[in-house]
């Protein structure tokens, strides 16, 4: 956890529960970050048959993550701590490998698939300790960014040839 000393503020929430919750939140930031990435990585690199309609989805659900981070930023915020924003914090919390290479198309979609079903864990995991804290806003937050991701791992599924 990198999460620094508190600003204090008196919202209902005990500051040893909101420091597991940030906790937990600069997780699922870091991870929805290297997914932005990886998918911002595919939308570049992406050929083949399928570039349209994959290069088009790609760059929906980029900007979708971008959004989706600032949102878990001010969360953090409002929190009352400071947001992680660096390569290395988030590469310290990620649970997401970083890709190297260009994979080809199908393999781009599994990558992609397995990247948003971990946010999806990670997710699971810090709604627990909202859960426990009564943190109503930041479950909502979860239960949000859990729904999205599940949706675009369904329809990145539908892409693959069932094995």
């Amino acid at each position: 956890m990198l999460t620094q000393q508190a600003v204090p503020i008196n919202i209902g929430i005990a500051e040893t529960d909101r420091q597991h919750i940030v906790g937990g939140l600069e997780r699922l930031m870091a991870d929805s970050f290297t997914l932005y990435l990886k998918t911002l990585y595919f939308h570049w690199n992406v050929t083949g048959p399928m570039f349209q309609p994959l290069h088009g989805i790609f760059e929906e659900q980029y900007q979708e993550l971008l959004l989706a981070v600032d949102d878990i930023a001010e969360r953090i915020r409002s929190l009352g701590y400071p947001a992680p924003g660096t390569f290395q914090q988030f590469n310290s919390l990620t649970s997401i490998k970083e890709d190297t290479v260009i994979p080809d198309t199908d393999t781009m979609i599994k990558l992609l698939v397995e990247g948003h079903e971990t946010v999806i864990r990670t997710a699971r995991q810090v709604s627990s300790i909202v859960r426990e804290a009564d943190d109503d806003a930041t479950l909502d937050l979860l239960i949000k960014r859990t729904e999205v991701h599940e949706k675009t791992a369904w329809m990145l599924r539908s892409f693959l040839k069932p094995e």
